[in-house]
């Protein structure tokens, strides 16, 4: 694997701690600063929806680019961003800083994940995709505790610089690690060819299930502290260590699925998102039961993680014309999933349901995404035998075509 591929997950890994570091920082935050804890949780949110709008916008800004350099230019933003944030007056100046935050880190995922793939060979890119996508798992196992204690002893501004400087290690390595230039021929691209390559419902189809998939596991995440310490019981104190829990079996899925991304996608998928349904179902009904309710966090981490490598690189073999703008806009269905999720959670809570309702909307949206998964799979045979017999038709044998996962003949130089 490329060194810079790595270079890329510790620039996901730097952003991404940002992204989910709040959590541990509201208390301190909304002292500071003489707001209410709902009010600080915008900022949460505000990020959000940065990065849904961020990733396509900022994909067509940056397409003509070359990538290097709109790797730097997004992090440049992103750490200037910050020490605004860390040296910000009042709440507006903060809000305002998380939504640029979110749009420069929307834009650095979607091209890098592009330049991930783009630097490995084709029975490599699912690996590459998990190495990028695997940087935001170490952000929530390591990187969030880290900002969480660093703000406990020195403020929660003490954080922001932390990730500023980080991120600034990162935009270092990236300007000596990732190749420059503007690439191939083959590699140019226009805003008119990428938006023509993504008109394929096999590709919407993929952001759906991105989107249901992604909420099943954040939707139960979000609201875990509270289910833990209210319904299962267990004081406060076991909340970090569970949560590392949930990350460890979210990293071991990553490493799972990004070996399996490109010989079985479509089963990793199915497999993934039905245990998902089937564990969070299972809380839901046994959240009280401690040593269960220690076992299914784990396992949901692991069915959780586990998609993620494919449902990040499918989308390049379902439409390899769009190679920067079909990232960007995955990136905008799993934050569609990362914020409506938790409203659908917080809505069943609100009407007084409980904290183990949330693990019912979790197991509700992994259906969906299994039913989403099994309709691909569905498509995905029905095209390859028309697809194989135009490939026998041509003669088969040594000049055999490979059929990408839509079932049809993939062409030269195709992801």
């Amino acid at each position: 694997m490329p060194l810079a591929v790595y270079i890329l997950g510790l620039g996901i890994f730097t952003q991404g701690t940002s992204e989910f570091m709040l959590s541990g920082l509201l208390p301190n935050l909304s002292d500071d600063l003489g707001v209410s804890i709902p009010d600080a949780g915008l900022l949460i949110s505000a990020f959000a929806i940065g990065m849904v709008v961020g990733a396509p916008l900022l994909a067509v800004a940056t397409l003509k680019w070359p990538r290097r350099t709109a790797l730097v230019a997004l992090q440049a933003v992103f750490i200037a961003a910050h020490i605004v944030g860390a040296l910000a007056p009042g709440y507006g100046v903060l809000f305002a800083t998380r939504v640029i935050s979110a749009l420069a880190y929307a834009g650095f995922w979607g091209v890098a994940v592009a330049t991930a793939v783009a630097l490995v060979p084709a029975n490599a890119k699912g690996k590459a995709v998990a190495v990028v996508a695997g940087g935001l798992t170490l952000a929530t196992i390591v990187g969030v505790p880290a900002g969480t204690v660093l703000s406990q002893f020195a403020g929660w501004r003490a954080a922001f610089w932390g990730v500023a400087v980080l991120t600034l290690v990162s935009l270092a390595c990236s300007v000596f690690a990732i190749p420059g230039g503007k690439g191939s021929a083959d590699e140019a691209r226009t805003v008119r060819a990428e938006l023509r390559a993504m008109a394929r419902p096999q590709l919407w189809l993929s952001y759906a299930v991105t989107a249901f998939s992604f909420g099943a596991v954040i939707v139960t995440f979000s609201y875990l502290a509270s289910l833990l310490t209210d319904v299962t019981g267990l004081a406060e104190g076991w909340v970090p260590v569970l949560l590392a829990l949930f990350g460890v079996g979210g990293l071991l899925g990553m490493v799972i699925g990004g070996r399996t991304a490109e010989a079985y996608p479509i089963r990793t998928l199915a497999l993934g998102t039905g245990v998902l349904a089937v564990a969070s179902a299972l809380l839901a009904v046994l959240a009280e039961n401690t040593v269960v309710t220690v076992a299914l966090i784990f396992v949901l981490g692991l069915a959780g993680y586990v998609t993620n490598p494919i449902l990040q690189s499918r989308v390049f073999v379902v439409a390899p014309g769009a190679p920067t703008l079909v990232g960007a806009t995955n990136t905008s269905a799993f934050n569609v999933g990362n914020t409506l999720a938790p409203a659908l959670g917080g809505m069943t809570i609100s009407a007084g349901f409980g904290f183990e309702s949330v693990a019912w909307v979790g197991a509700a949206l992994a259906a969906a995404g299994l039913l989403g998964t099994l309709w691909a799979g569905h498509l995905q045979y029905r095209n390859r035998p028309a697809a194989e017999g135009a490939v026998v038709a041509s003669g088969g044998g040594a000049g055999r075509k490979e059929l990408d996962q839509d079932g049809q003949p993939a062409r030269a130089g195709r992801a």
